[in-house]
């Protein structure tokens, strides 16, 4: 199995390059940071630990805490409170997502000389960041 060194990314932002789909409590603490972005579509969904998600982008635009630098807004505060999906990416479930094909260059890059070829994602590194203060 090939892996994925998310570090090594020339173009880290393009799985950004939609929303992801975020926990109902994970985006009210989210809220707290006073940052730009906004969420979008509240549901329900069971697969959510509180049952609901939200959507951190507008139909299929980019992320609304994608920063013009191509950063996560959210990354660079306090990664903890980063949502799950997006850490977890590639994965979703466990399992590769059924997106990476589309939102994982490096992915791609693999993929496209030899298909059906398995890939798995080593977890990028966790930026040393201040928490924001008031």
């Amino acid at each position: 199995m090939k892996k994925i060194d998310c570090v090594k990314c020339e173009e880290q932002s393009s799985c950004c390059s939609f929303g992801a789909w975020v926990d109902l409590e994970e985006a009210k603490k989210i809220s707290t940071l006073g940052l730009k972005g906004i969420f979008y579509h509240l549901e329900p969904d069971k697969d959510f630990p509180s049952g609901y998600r939200v959507g951190t982008s507008y139909e299929d635009n980019s992320c609304s805490f994608l920063t013009l630098e191509g950063l996560c807004a959210i990354h660079k505060i306090d990664y903890s409170l980063k949502p799950a999906h997006c850490k977890e990416f590639p994965y979703e479930n466990g399992k590769l997502s059924p997106m990476v094909n589309s939102l994982c260059s490096l992915v791609k890059s693999i993929l496209r000389p030899r298909s059906g070829l398995m890939v798995s994602a080593v977890e990028p590194l966790k930026r040393k960041t201040k928490k924001k203060t008031k």
